[in-house]
């Protein structure tokens, strides 16, 4: 690996307090407290400690890349997005899953760091504290749990070429993408100080650990499909370790670089209520924006807004449902609406989305 020669920071960082921070964060994302106060601990530890390298400190410390587990929709990417907006520092999201696809595993990796550089006007000192998101990252776990001879391209081999970057390298990015080529200028970005946030659903994750814990997935079930209602698998995600992600087939020296772990509950439909009218960018907040723009008054009955959200609920996609539900229905209104100067008001109803019953619309007089 290469040898990281340590520099200070040239840009002068937002440095929240760990309380700061999931303030923040709670004015965009809804529940998950726990994974709130864990990614704000980590984040505040992680830019304090790349302040410290402008000071002779005789401790070091290591740096704190965060793993957050939890179902589609339930938070993931949001909150890691919500905290690069709240320290103002470059971001960049890429899918796991695309990088199984390079026949030449490592080859595509540093275009994720590319993305970061875009991201921050190739502005490398900026770049150089950003933060990565990976999501899907459970999809390039190991086939087998055996050490295999031949390098596995789809999960293993992706893992290897992740953690170079993860743990801090000087990573050779061609400056258009793609793959690498004699002819190109590289731009060389150290990575030591960029914070790696990974998610997945990890799906199974649960009866690892209550095989581990000792409770027996079969019960008295004679099939060993048994299901765990939400609140046992939410504890059980909640008392993961490491073990159980190298059982998973996260190879361990992947899981070592995440020394904060992070569980997401699935969202009830309480919580997706909330999100659709409470956080600053709440769905039924924009789309009223755009109706008051128009002149026109856009109101929800409470008993909307829970069929709404159980119909997201229903999906099993979490709170990226809710947008589109919200979106068909008001698409009609949202064609006719400017060109109508007598609506005045719109009141949709639980029978708007359980019958398709048209909304209530006022009209001046």
């Amino acid at each position: 690996m290469d040898i990281i020669e340590k520099k200070p920071v040239a840009h002068e960082l937002k440095l929240l307090k760990p309380k700061e921070i999931k303030l923040k964060l709670d004015e965009y994302v809804i529940g998950q407290e726990k994974a709130k106060k864990t990614i704000s601990v980590a984040v505040y530890n992680h830019y304090k400690r790349i302040r410290s390298l402008t000071k002779t400190n005789s401790v070091e410390y290591s740096k704190s890349n965060v793993l957050l587990l939890g179902p589609t929709g339930s938070g993931k990417t949001l909150i890691a997005r919500t905290l690069a907006q709240i320290l103002d520092v470059p971001f960049a999201i890429a899918d796991a899953t695309t990088l199984t696809e390079a026949g030449y595993v490592g080859e595509d990796v540093e275009n994720i760091i590319l993305r970061l550089v875009q991201a921050a006007d190739y502005d490398i000192s900026r770049t150089e504290m950003g933060i990565i998101y990976v999501d899907e990252i459970d999809k390039i776990r190991k086939t087998t749990s055996n050490v295999s001879i031949t390098r596995d391209v789809s999960g293993e081999g992706v893992q290897q070429a992740l953690l170079k970057i993860v743990e801090g390298t000087v990573a050779n990015v061609p400056p258009k993408g793609g793959r690498k080529h004699p002819q190109q200028e590289y731009i060389k970005v150290n990575t030591e100080n960029i914070l790696f946030i990974v998610g997945g659903a990890f799906v199974h994750l649960d009866k690892i650990i209550a095989k581990r814990l000792g409770k027996s997935t079969i019960g008295f079930d004679t099939s060993e499909s048994r299901v765990f209602d939400l609140h046992e698998t939410n504890y059980l995600l909640s008392k993961v370790e490491p073990e159980d992600l190298v059982q998973f087939g996260m190879i361990p020296e992947f899981v070592g670089r995440f020394n904060s772990i992070a569980n997401c509950n699935e969202l009830t439909t309480e919580d997706l209520v909330e999100i659709l009218s409470k956080p600053k960018n709440a769905v039924v907040k924009q789309y009223q924006q755009l109706f008051e723009e128009e002149g026109i008054e856009l109101k929800f009955t409470d008993a909307a807004l829970v069929a709404i959200a159980e119909k997201a609920k229903l999906t099993g996609t979490g709170a990226r449902a809710l947008r589109m539900i919200v979106e068909t229905l008001l698409l009609d209104l949202m064609f006719e609406a400017p060109s109508d100067p007598t609506i005045k008001e719109i009141i949709i109803d639980k029978e708007c989305i359980q019958e398709h019953a048209p909304p209530l619309i006022k009209r001046s007089a």
